[in-house]
């Protein structure tokens, strides 16, 4: 499916930073704010995928800069948010991404190190990126902020426990956060994924998990085929926009139908 067209120049002026941005959604988010006029902070762990996504940006005439930052440690994050103001001059929309999985295993059997791990990114690393970005943008008067929760966010996922309760607490920092910066100008919201064509979906399904196909998936989700990044992406793109200039606080199901049952 295509990416729905966005305005070309609706985000002049405007600079954006995509966690997790070397590949699927964050890629995809990456370039959909560029197309829509925005520089863009392309931050990663991967520093070639990482700069791979900023070569496309400059390939489609876009502008953008890569910042290697592991999320989950304060000094990388500080830094990154340092960076955009230093190379743009102002930070107006951030889509905090970057997240990690665990090896599928019973709530019984599953590792410490692999929830702490998960937790850390995802988590840990969504509050710290929340908390620099919030502050740049109470000083420059408003704002826009998107966290990646998930579906597994909204409801259980058995053999997952790490991940679905790193997904549940992004959607908690998403609310908490919306509440205390409502009336300074900042939104604050979620996206929550179901299965996506994602590097993350395709790690899932080699590790044999409890839907070993992407078929299997795909036929999890009322509209029988799994989503794609650029479908995300338009949401995270819409959702930093003045068309949603009203909505703060909602973690937005992009998940097929998957949740209306």
């Amino acid at each position: 499916m295509k990416a729905a067209v966005l305005a070309s120049d609706q985000f002049d002026g405007k600079v954006a930073l995509v966690t997790g941005a070397g590949s699927g959604i964050g890629r995809a988010t990456a370039l959909a704010f560029a197309r829509s006029g925005a520089r863009v902070v392309v931050a990663d762990v991967a520093e070639a995928a990482g700069e791979e996504t900023v070569r496309r940006i400059e390939e489609a005439e876009g502008e953008a800069r890569f910042v290697r930052a592991d999320v989950a440690d304060e000094l990388q994050v500080a830094r990154l948010i340092d960076a955009c103001v230093e190379t743009f001059g102002r930070l107006d929309f951030a889509h905090n991404n970057a997240g990690i999985g665990a090896p599928p295993a019973a709530l019984h059997e599953a590792e410490l190190v692999d929830f702490e791990r998960v937790l850390s990114t995802n988590v840990l690393g969504v509050w710290l990126c929340l908390k620099h970005e919030a502050r740049i943008m109470l000083r420059q008067g408003g704002g826009a902020v998107v966290n990646t929760a998930s579906l597994a966010g909204l409801i259980g996922f058995p053999m997952h426990v790490a991940y679905c309760t790193s997904k549940h607490a992004v959607i908690g920092i998403t609310r908490t956060a919306a509440l205390e910066y409502a009336r300074a100008g900042i939104r604050v919201n979620a996206v929550c994924p179901a299965f996506i064509q994602t590097p993350m979906v395709d790690r899932l399904v080699e590790a044999g998990g409890p839907r070993s196909s992407l078929e299997r998936l795909a036929n999890m989700q009322p509209m029988g085929r799994i989503g794609t990044p650029e479908e995300v992406a338009d949401a995270v793109v819409w959702l930093c926009s003045d068309a949603a200039s009203f909505i703060t606080g909602i973690a937005l199901p992009i998940d097929g139908g998957t949740t209306a049952r």
